[in-house]
């Protein structure tokens, strides 16, 4: 059972498990062009929401193994009990967490605590789990698009933050990997990375190359960031992203490792093969 099946993670990952020849459900948020498409592709639709214990329950019923994420919004730890409890009564045998690299007891992001809280309470729950830590995502050059089709990158990093960005591809080839064959992985807290770090001007630089025009980096506030990408005040989003920003310039985002493809059974794309795939979207 894939939760946020529509989403940039869970897509793939039930994609993959069902080219596998897995038996997928997807709990979807509503019926609709991209839930349609995941059924055409063989998965069953079911539709809930993470916070409605009922939906959960009806999500587990026979679900052996399953895949739990939600977005930065207020709600995780009460979505996680909820998640947890209904996995204890299908007697599921696995759970992957999206977590995040900032995920840590003394997090001054609210969100970044409620994921540290969301990991222990699935530990405690006793249905093996593991969880997953991405540094930041290389999709966050999509929700920029505009931007970058303006020719700027207004972030809320400094320029001597580095981080290795992982796209959510290959996150989602992780989670299939690891629910395919959950064994090895219990207990295990994987931090994972793209290939190579980078400082926001660099990244920047980056996408400016492979598209061949200049993208100016900028910094911005958090709050200024979240309203502009997302079209409206949200403080929640908006206090997260100021506290990861300082994480981000005190390194906690930095880092590479090789558990993409140990795990995944290939290397994760560089941000220039990430823009080269998604060339379409700044154009």
């Amino acid at each position: 059972m894939i939760a946020g099946a529509t989403g940039a993670t869970g897509r793939v990952a039930t994609k993959l498990l069902l080219q596998q020849g897995f038996p997928v459900r997807a709990l979807v948020h509503r019926d609709d062009e991209r839930s349609s498409k995941l059924r055409a592709e063989g998965a069953e639709i079911v539709v809930g929401d993470l916070l409605d214990f009922r939906a959960v329950r009806r999500a587990f019923d026979g679900a052996q193994r399953a895949y739990f994420v939600y977005p930065i919004r207020p709600g995780i730890t009460q979505a996680t009990a909820q998640f947890a409890q209904a996995a204890l009564e299908a007697k599921a045998e696995f759970i992957v967490n999206m977590s995040q690299k900032s995920s840590r007891r003394d997090s001054k992001s609210d969100a970044a605590l409620q994921h540290w809280l969301s990991e222990r309470v699935f530990d405690w729950a006793g249905t093996p789990v593991a969880h997953l830590r991405p540094t930041y995502f290389a999709d966050w050059l999509l929700y920029m698009r505009n931007m970058i089709r303006a020719g700027r990158m207004s972030v809320p990093f400094g320029t001597t933050g580095r981080h290795a960005p992982i796209a959510a591809e290959d996150q989602g080839a992780v989670i299939a990997a690891i629910l395919a064959d959950p064994a090895p992985h219990k207990g295990q807290i994987y931090p994972l990375f793209g290939p190579v770090e980078l400082t926001a001007p660099e990244i920047a630089a980056t996408v400016g190359k492979i598209l061949g025009k200049e993208i100016r980096y900028e910094k911005i506030t958090a709050q200024q960031w979240a309203r502009e990408v997302t079209g409206q005040e949200i403080p929640f989003l908006a206090q997260h992203l100021q506290e990861v920003a300082i994480d981000h310039n005190d390194g906690i985002f930095a880092g590479t490792n090789d558990l993409v493809e140990k795990i995944a059974g290939r290397p994760p794309m560089t941000v220039s093969e990430f823009v080269e795939k998604n060339r379409a979207a700044f154009q």
